[in-house]
């Protein structure tokens, strides 16, 4: 590169350094070079800095503790932006609607909901988007890169998170501990999934129905029932389905396959879910992790101890739209119907 009057000054984009170290450093940038290569992938940095903090994903290290739970980082960039967690700050507040911010990365993204602004545009399709980084991801759908490899099995990946999320699986570990029964998860949102069984917490209601679930998707397919909606096709016979599992069990009967079952290592049971499994495995552990909190008597499943706290309660909330009378169990109002229709509830 050529000298400036300014020693410290980059002639190709005019950005200024308090050194000459810094500023070879960045020159870098400008003429492709990347200098300092990792041993194990052979992915290539511009500084050895960046090369330093890239290893740790190989060695898995994460120096940086926090003195409040037990995560930890591979940067303390990181571990300043986590403690913001505990404090509750978010310093960065948006003029427009006052909601507030840990980063204020944060804040500037979220101004684009404001302006509609998506300044980062696919060369390719055209698609536009409102982050630089969700436009390099896209742009793998069109390179068909997969720039994150591991080196156990070498499975390779689009963004570092699958193959940090795919790393666990080799490693064994369960990072993510649940405060009451002390299970461990791979991932922080299967924990906070999980605790709404401790809690019997049902965010999501129905507008349709009084029923509530504990996730989103659940929501979404139940909803299928009153629309009536099949979204899932079989190109075979044009047969439609609610849900993508009924489709995929569907297509056995063509292909002539025998789906593979989940199968109980204890007594060899088989089932044709993975969740079967999990709620069949409670009669081997004698496990029942749903405790009532008034007699203490527990139970292997939410909904039975959801019932039993009904006989505490004395609550009958299903009522009849007939004649008002009102029942402890759904099953007992759809029996119940009977009296009114002559139409014998179908089996669930």
């Amino acid at each position: 590169m050529q000298q400036t009057d300014d020693p410290h000054r980059c002639n190709a984009c005019h950005m200024q350094f308090t050194d000459l170290g810094s500023l070879q450093g960045h020159a870098i940038t400008h003429i492709g070079g990347r200098p300092h290569e990792c041993d194990v992938c052979h992915k290539q940095f511009t500084k050895p800095s960046h090369l330093k903090r890239h290893m740790l994903t190989h060695t898995g290290e994460r120096p940086h503790k926090c003195d409040m739970c037990p995560r930890q980082f591979t940067e303390v960039s990181h571990l300043k932006r986590h403690m913001l967690t505990h404090t509750g700050e978010r310093p960065h507040k948006c003029d427009v609607c006052l909601q507030q911010f840990i980063e204020l990365s944060h804040l500037k993204r979220h101004m684009l909901t404001h302006t509609g602004k998506r300044p980062h545009k696919c060369d390719e399709c055209n698609d536009q988007f409102t982050r630089l980084s969700d436009l390099k991801r896209h742009m793998l759908t069109h390179t068909g890169d997969m720039p994150y490899k591991c080196y156990v099995c070498c499975k390779e990946f689009t963004q570092l998170s699958h193959l940090k999320r795919h790393m666990l699986m080799h490693t064994g570990e369960r990072p993510h501990k649940c405060d009451v029964c002390h299970k461990q998860f791979t991932k922080l949102n299967h924990v906070k999934r999980h605790m709404l069984i401790h809690s019997g917490e049902r965010p999501h209601k129905c507008d349709v129905c009084p029923r509530q679930f504990t996730e989103v998707s659940h929501l979404k397919t139940h909803m299928l029932t009153h629309s009536g909606q099949k979204p899932h096709k079989c190109f075979e016979c044009n047969q439609q389905f609610s849900l993508l599992g009924n489709l995929k069990m569907h297509m056995f009967t063509h292909t002539g396959d025998v789906p593979v079952p989940h199968k109980c290592h204890v007594c060899r049971k088989e089932f044709a879910q993975r969740r079967y499994v999990k709620r069949h495995m409670l009669i081997h552990t004698g496990e029942r992790p749903h405790k009532c909190d008034v007699c203490l008597q527990q139970f292997t499943e939410v909904g039975h101890l959801k019932r039993h706290m009904l006989t505490h309660t004395g609550s009958k909330p299903h009522e009849c739209a007939v004649c008002t009378r009102h029942f402890t169990r759904l099953s007992d109002l759809r029996r119940h119907m009977f009296t009114h229709t002559g139409v014998m509830p179908v089996p669930r």
